[in-house]
């Protein structure tokens, strides 16, 4: 399996089918972080080496999808936020369990990633019933798809910063790049009893 996914990471023409292969193959157990270096070292000759060793990282360390690993890179990395816990399981009061992509626990806030292939316009009720588990919960759910954390990674990381600082969060988010808008959209945060 380590071979072929390899392989297939070497035939990759952006380094988000790079990462697609990478994720892919931990999710479904396919393969671990030992394996898959392994198999690494032993090619002498490998296309993108340094961006497979930070995908190998990130999906054993829970990125299931090109999504959410971009979501940590684009984000919450970039921007100093928190870091949350990934896949983090639950068992809904029907009794039926799941995993919820990003759990911020200390500031009671979720946040899923909706990418096309595990959140068709079809299966919206899914998520809507795992948001109000996670309501009753006390949670506060964030929902972001493909095309927002691709495009706007910077207001993602404000709307995040927000609830986390409504939640208890003293920190502010850093600019990702001299151009990102984040530190200055943020909202300076409520003093208690100011309000």
């Amino acid at each position: 399996m380590e071979e072929t996914v390899l392989d297939l990471t070497q035939t990759a023409v952006t380094f988000d089918d790079v990462c697609g292969w990478v994720t892919r193959a931990f999710a479904r157990d396919l393969t671990d972080e030992a394996r898959l270096r392994k198999a690494m070292s032993a090619r002498p000759k490998l296309r993108w080496r340094a961006d497979l060793d930070e995908v190998i990282t990130a999906a054993a360390g829970g990125d299931h999808s090109v999504l959410e690993y971009r979501y940590d890179r684009d984000v919450e990395r970039a921007h100093g936020l928190p870091r949350a816990r990934r896949q983090v399981p639950f068992t809904d009061p029907g009794g039926r369990r799941g995993r919820r992509d990003r759990v911020y626990e200390k500031y009671r806030l979720v946040v899923e990633l909706d990418g096309r292939l595990a959140h068709p316009a079809d299966s919206r009720w899914k998520d809507q019933a795992r948001d109000n588990a996670a309501a009753a919960d006390g949670m506060h759910t964030l929902r972001y798809s493909w095309m927002q954390v691709r495009r706007d990674p910077c207001q993602i990381a404000v709307e995040v910063a927000t609830v986390l600082g409504l939640q208890g969060w003293r920190g502010r988010p850093r600019a990702c790049s001299p151009g990102c808008p984040a530190p200055q959209l943020y909202p300076a945060p409520a003093r208690p009893g100011s309000g």
